[in-house]
């Protein structure tokens, strides 16, 4: 027969309350009486009842967390962090992609009944807009990530996308460059990632005194390494001159950084390069890349702590708030002077 409750408490010597605390990871339970029960749970090979205890409580203990696509580095290395983060309050994660935030997939997700194995969902939307805005009213606990909705129904944890673009762009006017190419920007965008970036590069130019060129903006559809090269490929061949390039991620500038080289030009002497993201393999491209840290740890965290206190008081008062995280310039070797 399976062990219960009733034997781990008889050979601990405490209550079956006791032992439910402990299992619970409840704080106030004294450090040597926790430890009596985890050596009988030991002992005993005991393993709680997970469908029970969420019969009981409500709750499972997972959260979910929906993504656009897990093949872009930074919403891979968001996911471990929402892990981690989660994993520190005991919660696991449930993922889910929404095919590169593709606008049906993320209604749908909205309502999969994949949710009904989680307490609330941390939502990062690429395809919906704030024309979605009511879809976001869901009866269950939501925190928005990303720049495509703002004002919605939900708590909404972003970066300083603007603020973060501009000191990239000082950034590269201090190393002594005026012909600032960007790559990334979203031809008619007007709420998202792209536009608040190129909102704070145009910026930083006004504020150097340095006169827009439409020129220099480099498009391009998904941010990947594939669609960097295109774009400086594209950018090469018209011509313009330049002597640094900002790429809105850092798989962007990495894809240029790459073809800025095979076509024999020297990252930083003759073309700076700074992305943003602060990925890990940033680290170690060659020469390494300049970047922006936008707070991804901090953005997981606060995403994960705020959906916790939502679960938590998921029949109280609720106020939705918007969360902005820190950023930082990190000067590599692809700008240095």
């Amino acid at each position: 027969m399976a062990t219960t409750l009733h034997d781990v408490a008889t050979l601990a010597g405490v209550s079956i309350k006791t032992v439910s605390n402990v299992v619970n990871d409840y704080e106030h339970v004294r450090p040597a009486t926790r430890d009596k029960v985890l050596k009988a749970i030991a002992e005993l090979g005991y393993k709680p009842n997970l469908s029970a205890r969420s019969l009981r409580s409500g709750r499972t203990g997972v959260i979910g967390l929906a993504l656009p696509e897990l093949t872009l580095s930074y919403f891979a290395e968001l996911a471990d962090a929402v892990i981690r983060a989660a994993e520190r309050r005991h919660l696991v994660v449930l993922i889910e992609q929404t095919a590169g935030g593709d606008r049906t997939r993320e209604i749908e997700m909205l309502s999969s009944p994949r949710l009904q194995l989680t307490d609330g969902l941390i939502f990062s939307p690429l395809g919906m807009g704030p024309e979605d805005l009511a879809l976001l009213d869901v009866p269950y606990p939501l925190v928005l990530l990303g720049e495509r909705i703002f004002d919605g129904p939900a708590d909404h944890v972003t970066m300083r996308n603007v603020e973060a673009a501009k000191a990239a762009t000082k950034h590269l006017i201090d190393a002594g460059r005026s012909r600032i190419a960007v790559l990334g920007a979203h031809e008619g965008e007007l709420v998202g990632s792209a536009s608040l970036r190129l909102r704070g590069y145009r910026e930083a130019l006004a504020d150097a005194g340095i006169a827009f060129d439409e020129g220099l903006i480099g498009y391009a559809g998904l941010w990947h390494r594939r669609n960097g090269a295109e774009a400086m490929r594209a950018m090469l061949a018209s011509g313009v001159r330049f002597d640094a390039v900002f790429g809105l991620n850092d798989t962007l500038a990495l894809g240029a950084m790459r073809v800025l080289q095979e076509a024999g030009l020297r990252v930083p002497a003759d073309v700076a390069v700074i992305g943003f993201d602060d990925l890990d393999e940033a680290k170690y491209s060659l020469p390494t890349l300049s970047t922006i840290d936008p707070g991804r740890d901090e953005i997981a965290d606060t995403a994960v702590r705020v959906l916790a206190e939502r679960i938590d008081n998921r029949l109280g008062p609720h106020t939705p708030e918007r969360y902005l995280t820190d950023f930082r310039v990190i000067p590599r070797e692809s700008t240095a002077v």
